[in-house]
């Protein structure tokens, strides 16, 4: 079953074109299904053949899920792991019946994005200091945030080529391998000109190779930040801005997609530009007041003009 494993997770490296986080993941998913199953027939998990990953092996794993507190849509996941890769197994002729598509995915529960409000974000945007280096790099890794949406991944992997400041966009590579344009605004581009001339001595310092990336964002070596240095430093300027705790670079992105829903953006044009695989996804973002949506009804229906 390990060698099995292994070249599911190669499959979707290259036939998924699946990126190194989802391929870990799905490791991680699949690791702890097949010891569960490996424990509930009593045996060793080297010993494990397809026929012993049936139905009960997959609710006994969900109850195993539930038992240990994790949340519905962890168990939806790793369910969801568990029957991709059993569709695999079957696809290869190691099993007869798939399991999978008889197990009911855990409905999840529904939350709202969180997200700042349009003073807050401004707050937070003001929060850098233009006197240093970093503080001028830092201001210009939140205007790019809120001004294009990008997840927390796509713009730490962010070069220099991908960034053109005359046509105010940026090409970033998402998840799955797919390439897309976002533009971002003029505070922006200002934000950017001015951190360049300041990463232009930042890099000096840094060891370079004949084939190595450009990164755009780089720390005080000149190296690419990286996924924890700009979360902890969101959250550090999301202190000091006193908007409220917790604030994580993905809520920027939901302030994004939120203020523009709130400003008469179409949910498929967000969806475009959060690089969204399905609508529905886009769609946790209609969490809009009674107040908006009566202005909205307002200004577009035809009888409910003032008078009416």
């Amino acid at each position: 079953m390990n060698e099995h494993l292994k070249q599911f997770l190669q499959f979707l490296r290259l036939n998924r074109n699946a990126s190194a986080h989802t391929v870990r993941a799905y490791e991680s998913d699949l690791s702890q299904f097949l010891r569960h199953a490996a424990g509930a027939a009593g045996i060793k998990r080297f010993a494990l053949t397809p026929q012993h990953l049936d139905r009960l092996a997959i609710r006994g794993f969900l109850a195993d899920i539930h038992k240990r507190g994790l949340s519905r849509a962890s168990a939806a996941r790793k369910l969801a792991a568990a029957r991709t890769f059993l569709r695999y197994l079957r696809r290869e002729g190691l099993m007869d019946d798939d399991g999978g598509t008889l197990v009911p995915t855990p409905k999840r529960e529904v939350r709202m994005p969180v997200h700042l409000s349009e003073d807050e974000m401004t707050r937070l945007l003001d929060a850098p200091s233009n006197d240093g280096a970093l503080g001028r790099r830092d201001r210009a890794i939140l205007e790019l945030f809120y001004a294009s949406g990008l997840r927390l991944s796509e713009l730490v992997g962010l070069d220099v080529d991908d960034v053109n400041l005359s046509a105010q966009m940026v090409r970033t590579l998402g998840k799955g391998g797919k390439q897309r344009l976002v533009p971002f605004n003029k505070t922006t581009t200002t934000a950017i000109r001015a951190y360049l001339k300041d990463r232009e001595l930042l890099v000096r310092s840094a060891p370079r190779t004949r084939h190595a990336a450009d990164p755009l964002f780089v720390n005080y070596r000149g190296t690419r930040l990286t996924v924890r240095s700009v979360d902890r430093l969101v959250r550090r300027y999301a202190l000091t801005s006193s908007v409220r705790p917790g604030v994580s670079p993905h809520a920027l992105r939901h302030s994004f997609a939120t203020h523009l829903l709130q400003r008469g953006a179409d949910l498929r044009s967000i969806q475009e530009l959060l690089g969204h695989a399905r609508l529905n996804t886009t769609q946790r973002y209609t969490h809009v007041n009674a107040a908006q949506l009566l202005e909205v009804y307002r200004k577009s229906h035809p009888k409910a003009g003032r008078a009416g």
